[in-house]
């Protein structure tokens, strides 16, 4: 796949998480504007907590970063105390989401099933959807990485008839393989572990329609920094990456921009 992987640019996203704080914030984004300033040949996202987004917007907005949510809701309105809704998101200037990331799965009990709702709703709000998968350390002792992976991803795309498959490929959908037993420990799979898991993730998707598994960015997200991200990125199928606590540095996120490009 290394003719279409070149067509593919990588993709970088950093997901705050639940930090900053306003003053922070605006430090941090005017280093990482400046700082990426002169990479041109990848794509990046900040995903902060939903308060900070209208500040992403006024800091961001001249730049070529693009910003985006940290999860949505499935429903556009209604009594859902807390809640966003996907055109919230988009009034605010956001043109990507997360979905299904690993620590809502655990810690707020959200399913196959309720990520496969807020793809479907981001896709139909115009949204690019970030859609994680991984497995537990469990589950990866237990050698069920493609089981684990094949159900998360096969809830959503059983959900999407091939009109909506269409609509997530035009809003150029997005696959976030993080292993959860790699996600905040400082544990990161080698670069040949998450090859392996992206491409089984193409595979799987080019069973529904093989030009999209060309175009579709996987990205990584199991504790990616400068020291191992050239070497991730060189994988044919790691399209990029998702950043946690390393976002929270200008420092080390640019560096591992640079190492997209």
């Amino acid at each position: 796949m290394t003719a279409t992987q070149n067509k593919r640019r990588k993709l970088v996203v950093g997901n705050w998480k639940m930090h900053g704080d306003l003053s922070s914030n605006q430090r941090l984004l005017a280093d990482i504007v400046k700082g990426l300033s002169e990479f041109n040949r990848a794509d990046y996202v900040i995903c902060p907590p939903t308060p900070y987004l209208f500040q992403a917007r006024e800091l961001l907005g001249d730049s070529k970063i693009a910003w985006g949510g940290q999860n949505v809701n499935q429903f556009e309105k209604g009594a859902f105390t807390g809640a966003v809704a996907a055109h919230m998101l988009t009034d605010l200037g956001c043109t990507y989401v997360l979905l299904g990331h690993s620590e809502r799965r655990v810690l707020f009990h959200e399913t196959n099933l309720t990520a496969a709702a807020r793809f479907d709703a981001s896709i139909k709000a115009g949204l690019t959807p970030i859609l994680c998968v991984g497995e537990t350390l469990a589950e990866h002792d237990a050698g069920l990485t493609e089981v684990i992976v094949a159900s998360q991803m096969d809830a959503v795309m059983a959900t999407l008839s091939d009109e909506n498959f269409s609509v997530a490929m035009q809003v150029n959908m997005v696959f976030a393989y993080e292993p959860v037993w790699a996600v905040g420990t400082g544990k990161t799979a080698t670069p040949e572990q998450a090859q392996a898991v992206h491409e089984f993730i193409r595979n799987r998707i080019a069973r529904r329609n093989s030009e999209a598994a060309d175009h579709v960015r996987i990205i990584y997200g199991g504790s990616i920094k400068a020291n191992n991200a050239k070497k991730l990125f060189a994988m044919p199928d790691v399209d990029g990456g998702l950043i946690g606590g390393a976002s929270l540095s200008a420092e080390e996120f640019i560096a591992i921009c640079k190492a997209a490009n």
